[in-house]
C-alpha cells in the first residue's frame, strides 16, 4: 500500500452546451489522475470517458467530479474500465464525490462501469444530482463484490453509498447503501443477495418515466424488481451471481431506459 503521501487526488469538471444541433464541450477542467476522453461518434449527444490513471481507489484517496448538461444538451459519461477499490490502511477511507446538474430541456446519462471491491476496502460515494423541471437523467451503478471467475473473496469491507435527487428546490430522492463487517455474511442475509455478489442499482428521472416501467420490467426479469417511486421516478435494483450475468442483465435494461445503444465501453 502506499504511504499516506502518496495517496491518489484527482478532479475533473465538465460542462457540455448545445450548440449547431450537437452537444459540445463549454468547460473543461481535470486535475490530479482523474482524466477524461472523448470518443468521435455519430451521435448527437457528447459521450466522455473518465479514467483513473491511479489505478484504482485505496484508502485516504479524494475524488472529485462535477458534471453539468446546460441547457437542451445531452452528456453521456461513462468510464473506460471497471473501478478498483483496493485494501484500506486501518482508520483510512477512499472518497469518491460526484455532482450533476441537468438544465432545462437537458439530458445526462450516467453509465460508469462496475465498481470492484476487494477485501478489506473501505470507500465512500456521495453523487448529488440537481435537475431542472423537465431535465431527464438516467443512472446506473454495478458493484463486484470480488469477482466469481478470478477466485476473489471479499470476507471483510466497508462501502457507504449516498444518493440524493433534487428536481428544483425539492428532493424527490434519498438512498443510503451501506454494506460493513463480514461481506459474505451480510450478502447471504434473506432479502439481500443471497448466493451473489454483484448488484447494480438504476434510477431513471423523467416526465414520462412511468411509460418505461413495464419494459423496464421486462427487460430485468428475474434478475431484478423495479417500482415507480413517484411521479417521474423509476428505480431498481438488480442482483447476479457475478459481474458477467450482471451486465448481460443490466444491458437490455439500460437500453430501455436510454432508448439508444450504450457506449462501446459497455461491449461485453
Amino acid at each position: 500500500m502506499l504511504p499516506r503521501a502518496q495517496r491518489a487526488r484527482g478532479e475533473l469538471v465538465l460542462s457540455v452546451k448545445q450548440a449547431r444541433g450537437r452537444s459540445r464541450i463549454s468547460d473543461l477542467r481535470v486535475g490530479g489522475s482523474l482524466k477524461a476522453l472523448f470518443p468521435q461518434t455519430r451521435e448527437t449527444a457528447l459521450q466522455a470517458v473518465f479514467l483513473n490513471t491511479a489505478g484504482g481507489i485505496t484508502g485516504g484517496d479524494r475524488f472529485t467530479l462535477n458534471a453539468r448538461a446546460e441547457a437542451g444538451a445531452h452528456l453521456v459519461m461513462t468510464s473506460q474500465a471497471a473501478e478498483r477499490i483496493y485494501r484500506a490502511q486501518p482508520g483510512e477511507t477512499g472518497r469518491m464525490m460526484t455532482r450533476l446538474d441537468v438544465a432545462g430541456g437537458a439530458r445526462l446519462d450516467w453509465l460508469p462501469q462496475e465498481t470492484i471491491v476487494f477485501d478489506q476496502a473501505r470507500l465512500q460515494r456521495r453523487i448529488d444530482v440537481s435537475l431542472a423541471p423537465d431535465a431527464r437523467f438516467l443512472a446506473v451503478e454495478p458493484l463486484l463484490l470480488g469477482r466469481l471467475a478470478m477466485g476473489e473473496r471479499v470476507k471483510t469491507a466497508h462501502l457507504e453509498d449516498q444518493w440524493r435527487i433534487r428536481r428544483g428546490d425539492r428532493l424527490i430522492f434519498a438512498d443510503n447503501l451501506r454494506l460493513s463487517g463480514p461481506i459474505e455474511d451480510i450478502l447471504a442475509r434473506p432479502g439481500v443477495a443471497p448466493g451473489c455478489r454483484a448488484i447494480a442499482t438504476l434510477i431513471f428521472a423523467a416526465p414520462d418515466a412511468d411509460l418505461k416501467l413495464a419494459p423496464l420490467r421486462a427487460a430485468l426479469g428475474q434478475a431484478g424488481a423495479a417500482s415507480l417511486v413517484r411521479p417521474g421516478l423509476l428505480f431498481a435494483r438488480a442482483i447476479a451471481p457475478d459481474g458477467f450475468d450482471l451486465r448481460r442483465n443490466l444491458i437490455p435494461a439500460i437500453e430501455v431506459l436510454s432508448g439508444t445503444s450504450l457506449p462501446r465501453t459497455w461491449t461485453i
